[in-house]
This record gives structure tokens, sequence and C-alpha cells, in this order.
């Protein structure tokens, strides 16, 4: 350190006494410059890291940020078809109750079953986030199935295309309501029991019927592809296409809707004989 102290005030004061010293400067700064620049290569090479780091940390939350409104715009899409269907057919019942959105959560797919006579698939949502046997699950372009048993952290999802799969179903053009059930096939589904002389055409979109209580009311399920009119035969034989899209999808949507109103017997028996009243009061005038 002695040495470096008397050199560096020895070149002070030839810097002061010499006027060529300047230039001698300026060639030593070249020299110096490689050695500089490699000695601040860490610190560089430190700060860029944490920079990336801290950007992919930032792209990888709004992704998932983006991913979460996708589903819940896409959610609330799927609704406006028979919204605006009802509306048309019950457009003078101006002053009925706004219909809010339905509670839901994401989930993401974690394997599909592997046996190739059942479509099963497991999600990463357990009953630790509330999750319950009988759940509606949705994708989204529409309703994928429903929840069928549930552990801590995750749950096993039946798909529509599982052949023990049937969902009610209405067609959304007239409200005709039929039973829809899996085919063992990702893109084919089974009307059943369809009349012959049923107003069902090919391209009709089929929503979920909200009868049974286990699916809400108005969620795209299928649309009609063919429609055969056997002669002879009481039924046609109809064939649907699902809507969602289970092999391609990897987040999903578990809502949760609002439980069954339970109606009493006292307030059945008060019907009835509300209804008997009617009947009866009816019968004397038409006498």
């Amino acid at each position: 350190m002695l040495l470096c102290a008397i050199v560096a005030f020895a070149l002070m004061f030839a810097e002061q006494r010499m006027p060529r010293m300047a230039d001698f400067r300026a060639h030593l700064s070249t020299l110096v410059a490689p050695v500089q620049w490699v000695v601040s290569l860490p610190s560089e090479g430190l700060t860029w890291g944490a920079l990336v780091l801290s950007d992919q940390r930032k792209l990888i939350e709004e992704n998932q940020h983006l991913r979460e409104q996708l589903l819940m715009l896409s959610h609330r899409v799927q609704r406006m078809a028979s919204l605006t269907a009802e509306n048309v057919r019950l457009r003078e019942l101006l002053d009925a109750a706004r219909r809010n959105d339905m509670p839901y959560m994401t989930a993401e797919l974690l394997s599909l079953d592997s046996d190739p006579f059942t479509y099963q698939m497991v999600i990463d949502r357990g009953r630790t986030d509330g999750v319950y046997t009988g759940q509606p699950v949705m994708d989204a372009s529409g309703l994928i199935g429903q929840v069928t048993s549930v552990s801590a952290y995750t749950s096993r999802v039946l798909m529509l295309a599982d052949a023990s799969h049937a969902v009610p179903v209405k067609i959304n053009r007239n409200g005709l309501r039929f039973i829809v059930q899996g085919s063992g096939r990702y893109d084919s589904l089974d009307v059943l029991h369809v009349p012959d002389t049923a107003d069902i055409r090919q391209g009709d979109l089929l929503v979920t019927s909200g009868l049974a209580g286990r699916f809400p009311e108005g969620y795209p399920v299928a649309r009609v592809v063919e429609v055969v009119h056997d002669p002879g035969e009481p039924f046609a034989q109809v064939r649907a296409e699902p809507v969602s899209q289970p092999e391609r999808s990897r987040h999903f949507l578990l809502l949760f809707p609002p439980p069954p109103v339970e109606v009493s017997e006292q307030s059945l028996d008060a019907a009835i004989r509300l209804g008997d009243a009617i009947n009866a009061a009816r019968g004397e005038e038409d006498e």
C-alpha cells in the first residue's frame, strides 16, 4: 500500500509538472478499460438476473390473472343466448328480478383417467376449497360434467362423454326438454326419447334445463348435428356434439348454484287444496 501511495503521489506531481502526462493517462485508461469491464461483469450479471426473475414472476402472475379473467368473461357470455331467448318469450315480465352472477371458483387439470371406457379427470381443488360431490364443472365453452368424489386437495370429475352420465336439457329455441347421455366419445352425445314429431332441428342449441336441481338452468351443453326420422318408429334418433372441449381445456370453473327451494308438506297440501277449489269452481261455471 505504501508503494502504491508513493506511485500515486509521483504521478499526480508529474501530471502537474509535465504536459505530456495527459497523453500518458489517456493511454493508460485505454489499457485499464478491459480490466474494469471484467470486474463489473459479476455485478451487472446479478442485476440482469434479478430483473429477469422479477419480469418472469410478473408475467406469470399476469398470465394467471388473464386466464381467470377469460374464464369469468366466458362464463358470463355462455348464458347470453339462453337469456336472450328467454327475454323474447317473457318480455312482458319487465319487473322480473335481475339474475345475479353465480359464484364460481377456478380449477386446473391435474390428470385424465387412463381407462379408455371411462371419461374422468382429476382437478386441483378439493374439500378444503369448498368443493362438493355433484358440483357442476364448466370450461370456457360449456358444461364439462360434475364432481363425483372429493378428497382434501383434489376432486374427480365425471365428464359428459362418459356413457353413465346424463343431463336434463332443453332446446334453447323453443324450450322442449329432453335428456342427453354420453356415448363414450368426446365429440358425440345421444339425445334420448325424442318423439318423431318433436320440433328439433339440426343446429339447435341444447342448454341445461335446471330440472332435478343438479345443474343450473341456461348453460350450453351441446348442439344438434343429426336428426334421423325412421318411418314407423315412435322416436327419432338425435345426435348432438358437445360445445365444451375437455380434450383441449386445462382450466375450469366450479359453479356454486343456490340450493333448491324446499317446499314444506303444509305448503304442498295448501296448493293442492287451492287447485281442487279452482277446478270445482270451473266445473260449477260449466254447469
